[in-house]
């Protein structure tokens, strides 16, 4: 995956909110990643999505990181993604999880390790960024 991305700063996605990602992945691409947290030490959630990366195949790893420590990886078995295509994912922000909705209508969540009051940051690693709402 390559080091450079977005980064996004001063998002507040408060709890209750989405923010709703769209974005390009190349043809080559081997895994893109979505991280959303406090800062780029911090993440409530990093959702790695592997084509073929770190031994998986076409899966979907997400994880929280809090200084620089990574917690239990949770994979999911829905994996909408396309190579040289575009998708979309929405993050709805609870106080006890964050529901990703899929491009395929799937839905899966992930517990809030560390609650905050608001998301602040979010950055994407090897896809092409599109656009970004929140609602």
């Amino acid at each position: 995956m390559a080091a450079d991305g977005v980064v996004l700063t001063n998002l507040n996605l408060k709890p209750g909110h989405c923010v709703e990602v769209k974005g390009f992945i190349p043809p080559d691409c081997k895994g893109f990643a979505v991280n959303l947290g406090e800062n780029a030490n911090s993440y409530i959630l990093h959702l790695n999505a592997r084509f073929d990366l770190h031994g998986d195949i076409q899966k979907i790893v997400c994880n929280s990181k809090d200084a620089d420590g990574w917690g239990a990886e949770q994979r999911e078995n829905a994996f909408p993604f396309q190579q040289g295509a575009e998708t979309m994912m929405c993050f709805e922000y609870q106080p006890d999880n964050i529901t990703v909705k899929l491009s395929s209508g799937e839905q899966f969540s992930f517990p809030v390790r560390k609650p905050l009051s608001s998301i602040s940051f979010m950055s994407l690693e090897g896809i092409q960024f599109k656009s970004i709402s929140t609602e």
